[in-house]
């Protein structure tokens, strides 16, 4: 985890749904709220917050997600090459762009990318665009990412 402030920090969040438990008095009406935390500089978190209000149910979140922020590899506002991430029935295919492209993404895959810091960015998001399992999918394409640097050390060859 990083050391910043939580000011510098900028949170989105992704989508809220009312979440209904029938009990034997009726309906128990609660909300989930799904939110992405990142500083725009290659680190980003995620969580899913449930309470009976929907700003208690985004606070818990926020706070869950700070926790677990993870690292990103990012390379002059793009990724360093294409990359494909599956979660679920969700696949989401993350394609590096020249500069001037501008984040050209839809739902939960945009709010994944603008806060971890990308610019320049092409995607497309096959199969199910549920939000949850689109977020998951981003993130899991990002976790496959390394430099051209790295990819050669762990071979032992020079760049």
């Amino acid at each position: 985890m990083s050391t910043e402030t939580n000011n510098e920090l900028q949170e989105r969040v992704v989508s809220i749904s009312r979440v209904t438990k029938v009990v034997k008095g009726g309906r128990r009406m609660s909300f989930s709220a799904l939110v992405v935390v990142g500083d725009g500089n290659g680190n980003v978190g995620f969580s899913l917050g449930k309470a009976s209000e929907v700003p208690e149910a985004i606070g818990k979140a926020s706070r869950s997600a700070k926790k677990h922020l993870k690292k990103i590899t990012v390379q002059e506002g793009t990724i360093p090459h294409e990359v494909v991430g599956c979660f679920g029935a969700a696949k989401v295919i993350l394609l590096p762009a020249k500069p001037g492209t501008g984040v050209i993404a839809g739902g939960a895959v945009r709010a994944v990318l603008e806060t971890v810091g990308v610019k320049n960015i092409l995607t497309k998001c096959v199969g199910t665009t549920n939000p949850h399992n689109a977020l998951r999918a981003t993130l899991n394409g990002l976790a496959q990412l390394k430099l051209k640097e790295e990819i050669y050390s762990s071979r032992g060859k020079e760049a």
